[in-house]
């Protein structure tokens, strides 16, 4: 298709080898741009090239630090001040999305305001894989592209021939997700069912559905400390599971999570490369085995720019 406005692909510090992967399979060169950064630790991004009447992709995860955020905020607005057509934000970790509602008094909606920010930068359009509630959608003010890794981690399992295979949510909420996974896979379903003392600490949990003699896959959007996921791996083989493995599209992997992971019952976790992981030297990673979700979003990314519908790619 003939544009008049060429594609350029940038990135931001922290997501620079998820960049990198994506304009490979775009065939296109990864757009040139610094941070100029200050003795108190301020920091300038600027682009290294032009960008007037271009469709600019920023690409940047916002885990922590904040800067992260920040940086990429910079970027939409020196791209927006430099007279780029279109900016659009690739976000394949939208930090802040557990914040998506007042779940008590006095506290603040993290994502919402994440949104205002992304739009009163300058932002024309997110990109944003597996969020960790659908509704955030609804917080912007113009259009967000939600990316499923479903169908690498589909692709996955069903290469490994998984034999009496059954399908887990770690919690309650969950369940829509393992559901639709179950559906298309064609096995039995198990939810687990858990309480939290409080935040990062899971207190009881039970099963709920057939455990004994089956392969358990546990899927999930993110593993944060994987106490959750650690928990639920331990109680399913203690309720006869053979095996248990998980699926999760981000591999937050905070505090004590490589040791936990490390000293579970679980077999195997698979993840994609939208967080990198950020073991620290002599941190088992054994168990941890990473796929890349760059050739999606690169697709994503060719459909959009060309005005193509990106809904056939996605299984749900």
């Amino acid at each position: 298709m003939e544009h008049s406005h060429v594609i350029k692909i940038f990135s931001c510090r922290g997501s620079r080898y998820l960049a990198e992967k994506i304009a490979k399979e775009l065939k296109l060169d990864l757009g040139q741009a610094i941070v100029n950064v200050f003795s108190d630790g301020e920091f300038q991004p600027a682009f290294d090239e032009s960008v007037r009447g271009a469709t600019v992709f920023i690409v940047q995860s916002t885990f922590p630090p904040v800067e992260n955020l920040f940086e990429l905020l910079l970027m939409i607005d020196a791209a927006k001040r430099a007279s780029a057509y279109k900016v659009i934000a690739v976000m394949p970790y939208f930090g802040w999305a557990r914040q998506d509602r007042k779940d008590r008094p006095r506290v603040s909606i993290g994502a919402k305001l994440v949104a205002n920010l992304l739009g009163a930068a300058g932002c024309d359009r997110v990109m944003t894989a597996d969020l960790h509630a659908d509704q955030i959608q609804g917080f912007f003010d113009f259009p967000v592209d939600h990316v499923y890794a479903s169908s690498l981690f589909l692709e996955y399992l069903r290469a490994q021939k998984i034999e009496n295979l059954s399908i887990a949510a770690p919690d309650m909420g969950g369940a829509k997700r393992a559901n639709a996974y179950s559906r298309h896979l064609a096995c039995p379903l198990i939810v687990c069912h858990k309480s939290r003392e409080r935040a990062n600490v899971v207190g009881s949990m039970t099963a709920i559905g057939d455990v004994e003699g089956r392969n358990v896959v546990i899927v999930d959007d993110m593993v944060d400390t994987a106490g959750t996921l650690c928990k639920a791996a331990n109680m399913l083989k203690e309720k006869g599971a053979l095996s248990v493995r998980a699926v999760a599209t981000h591999a937050v992997l905070s505090g004590a999570a490589y040791e936990n992971i490390a000293n579970s019952q679980l077999d195997e976790l698979v993840v994609t490369d939208t967080i990198p992981l950020r073991a620290k030297e002599g941190q088992d990673t054994s168990k941890i085995k990473v796929i890349s979700i760059a050739e999606l979003f690169a697709d994503i990314i060719d459909k959009v720019y060309n005005y193509q519908s990106i809904s056939p790619t996605f299984k749900f």
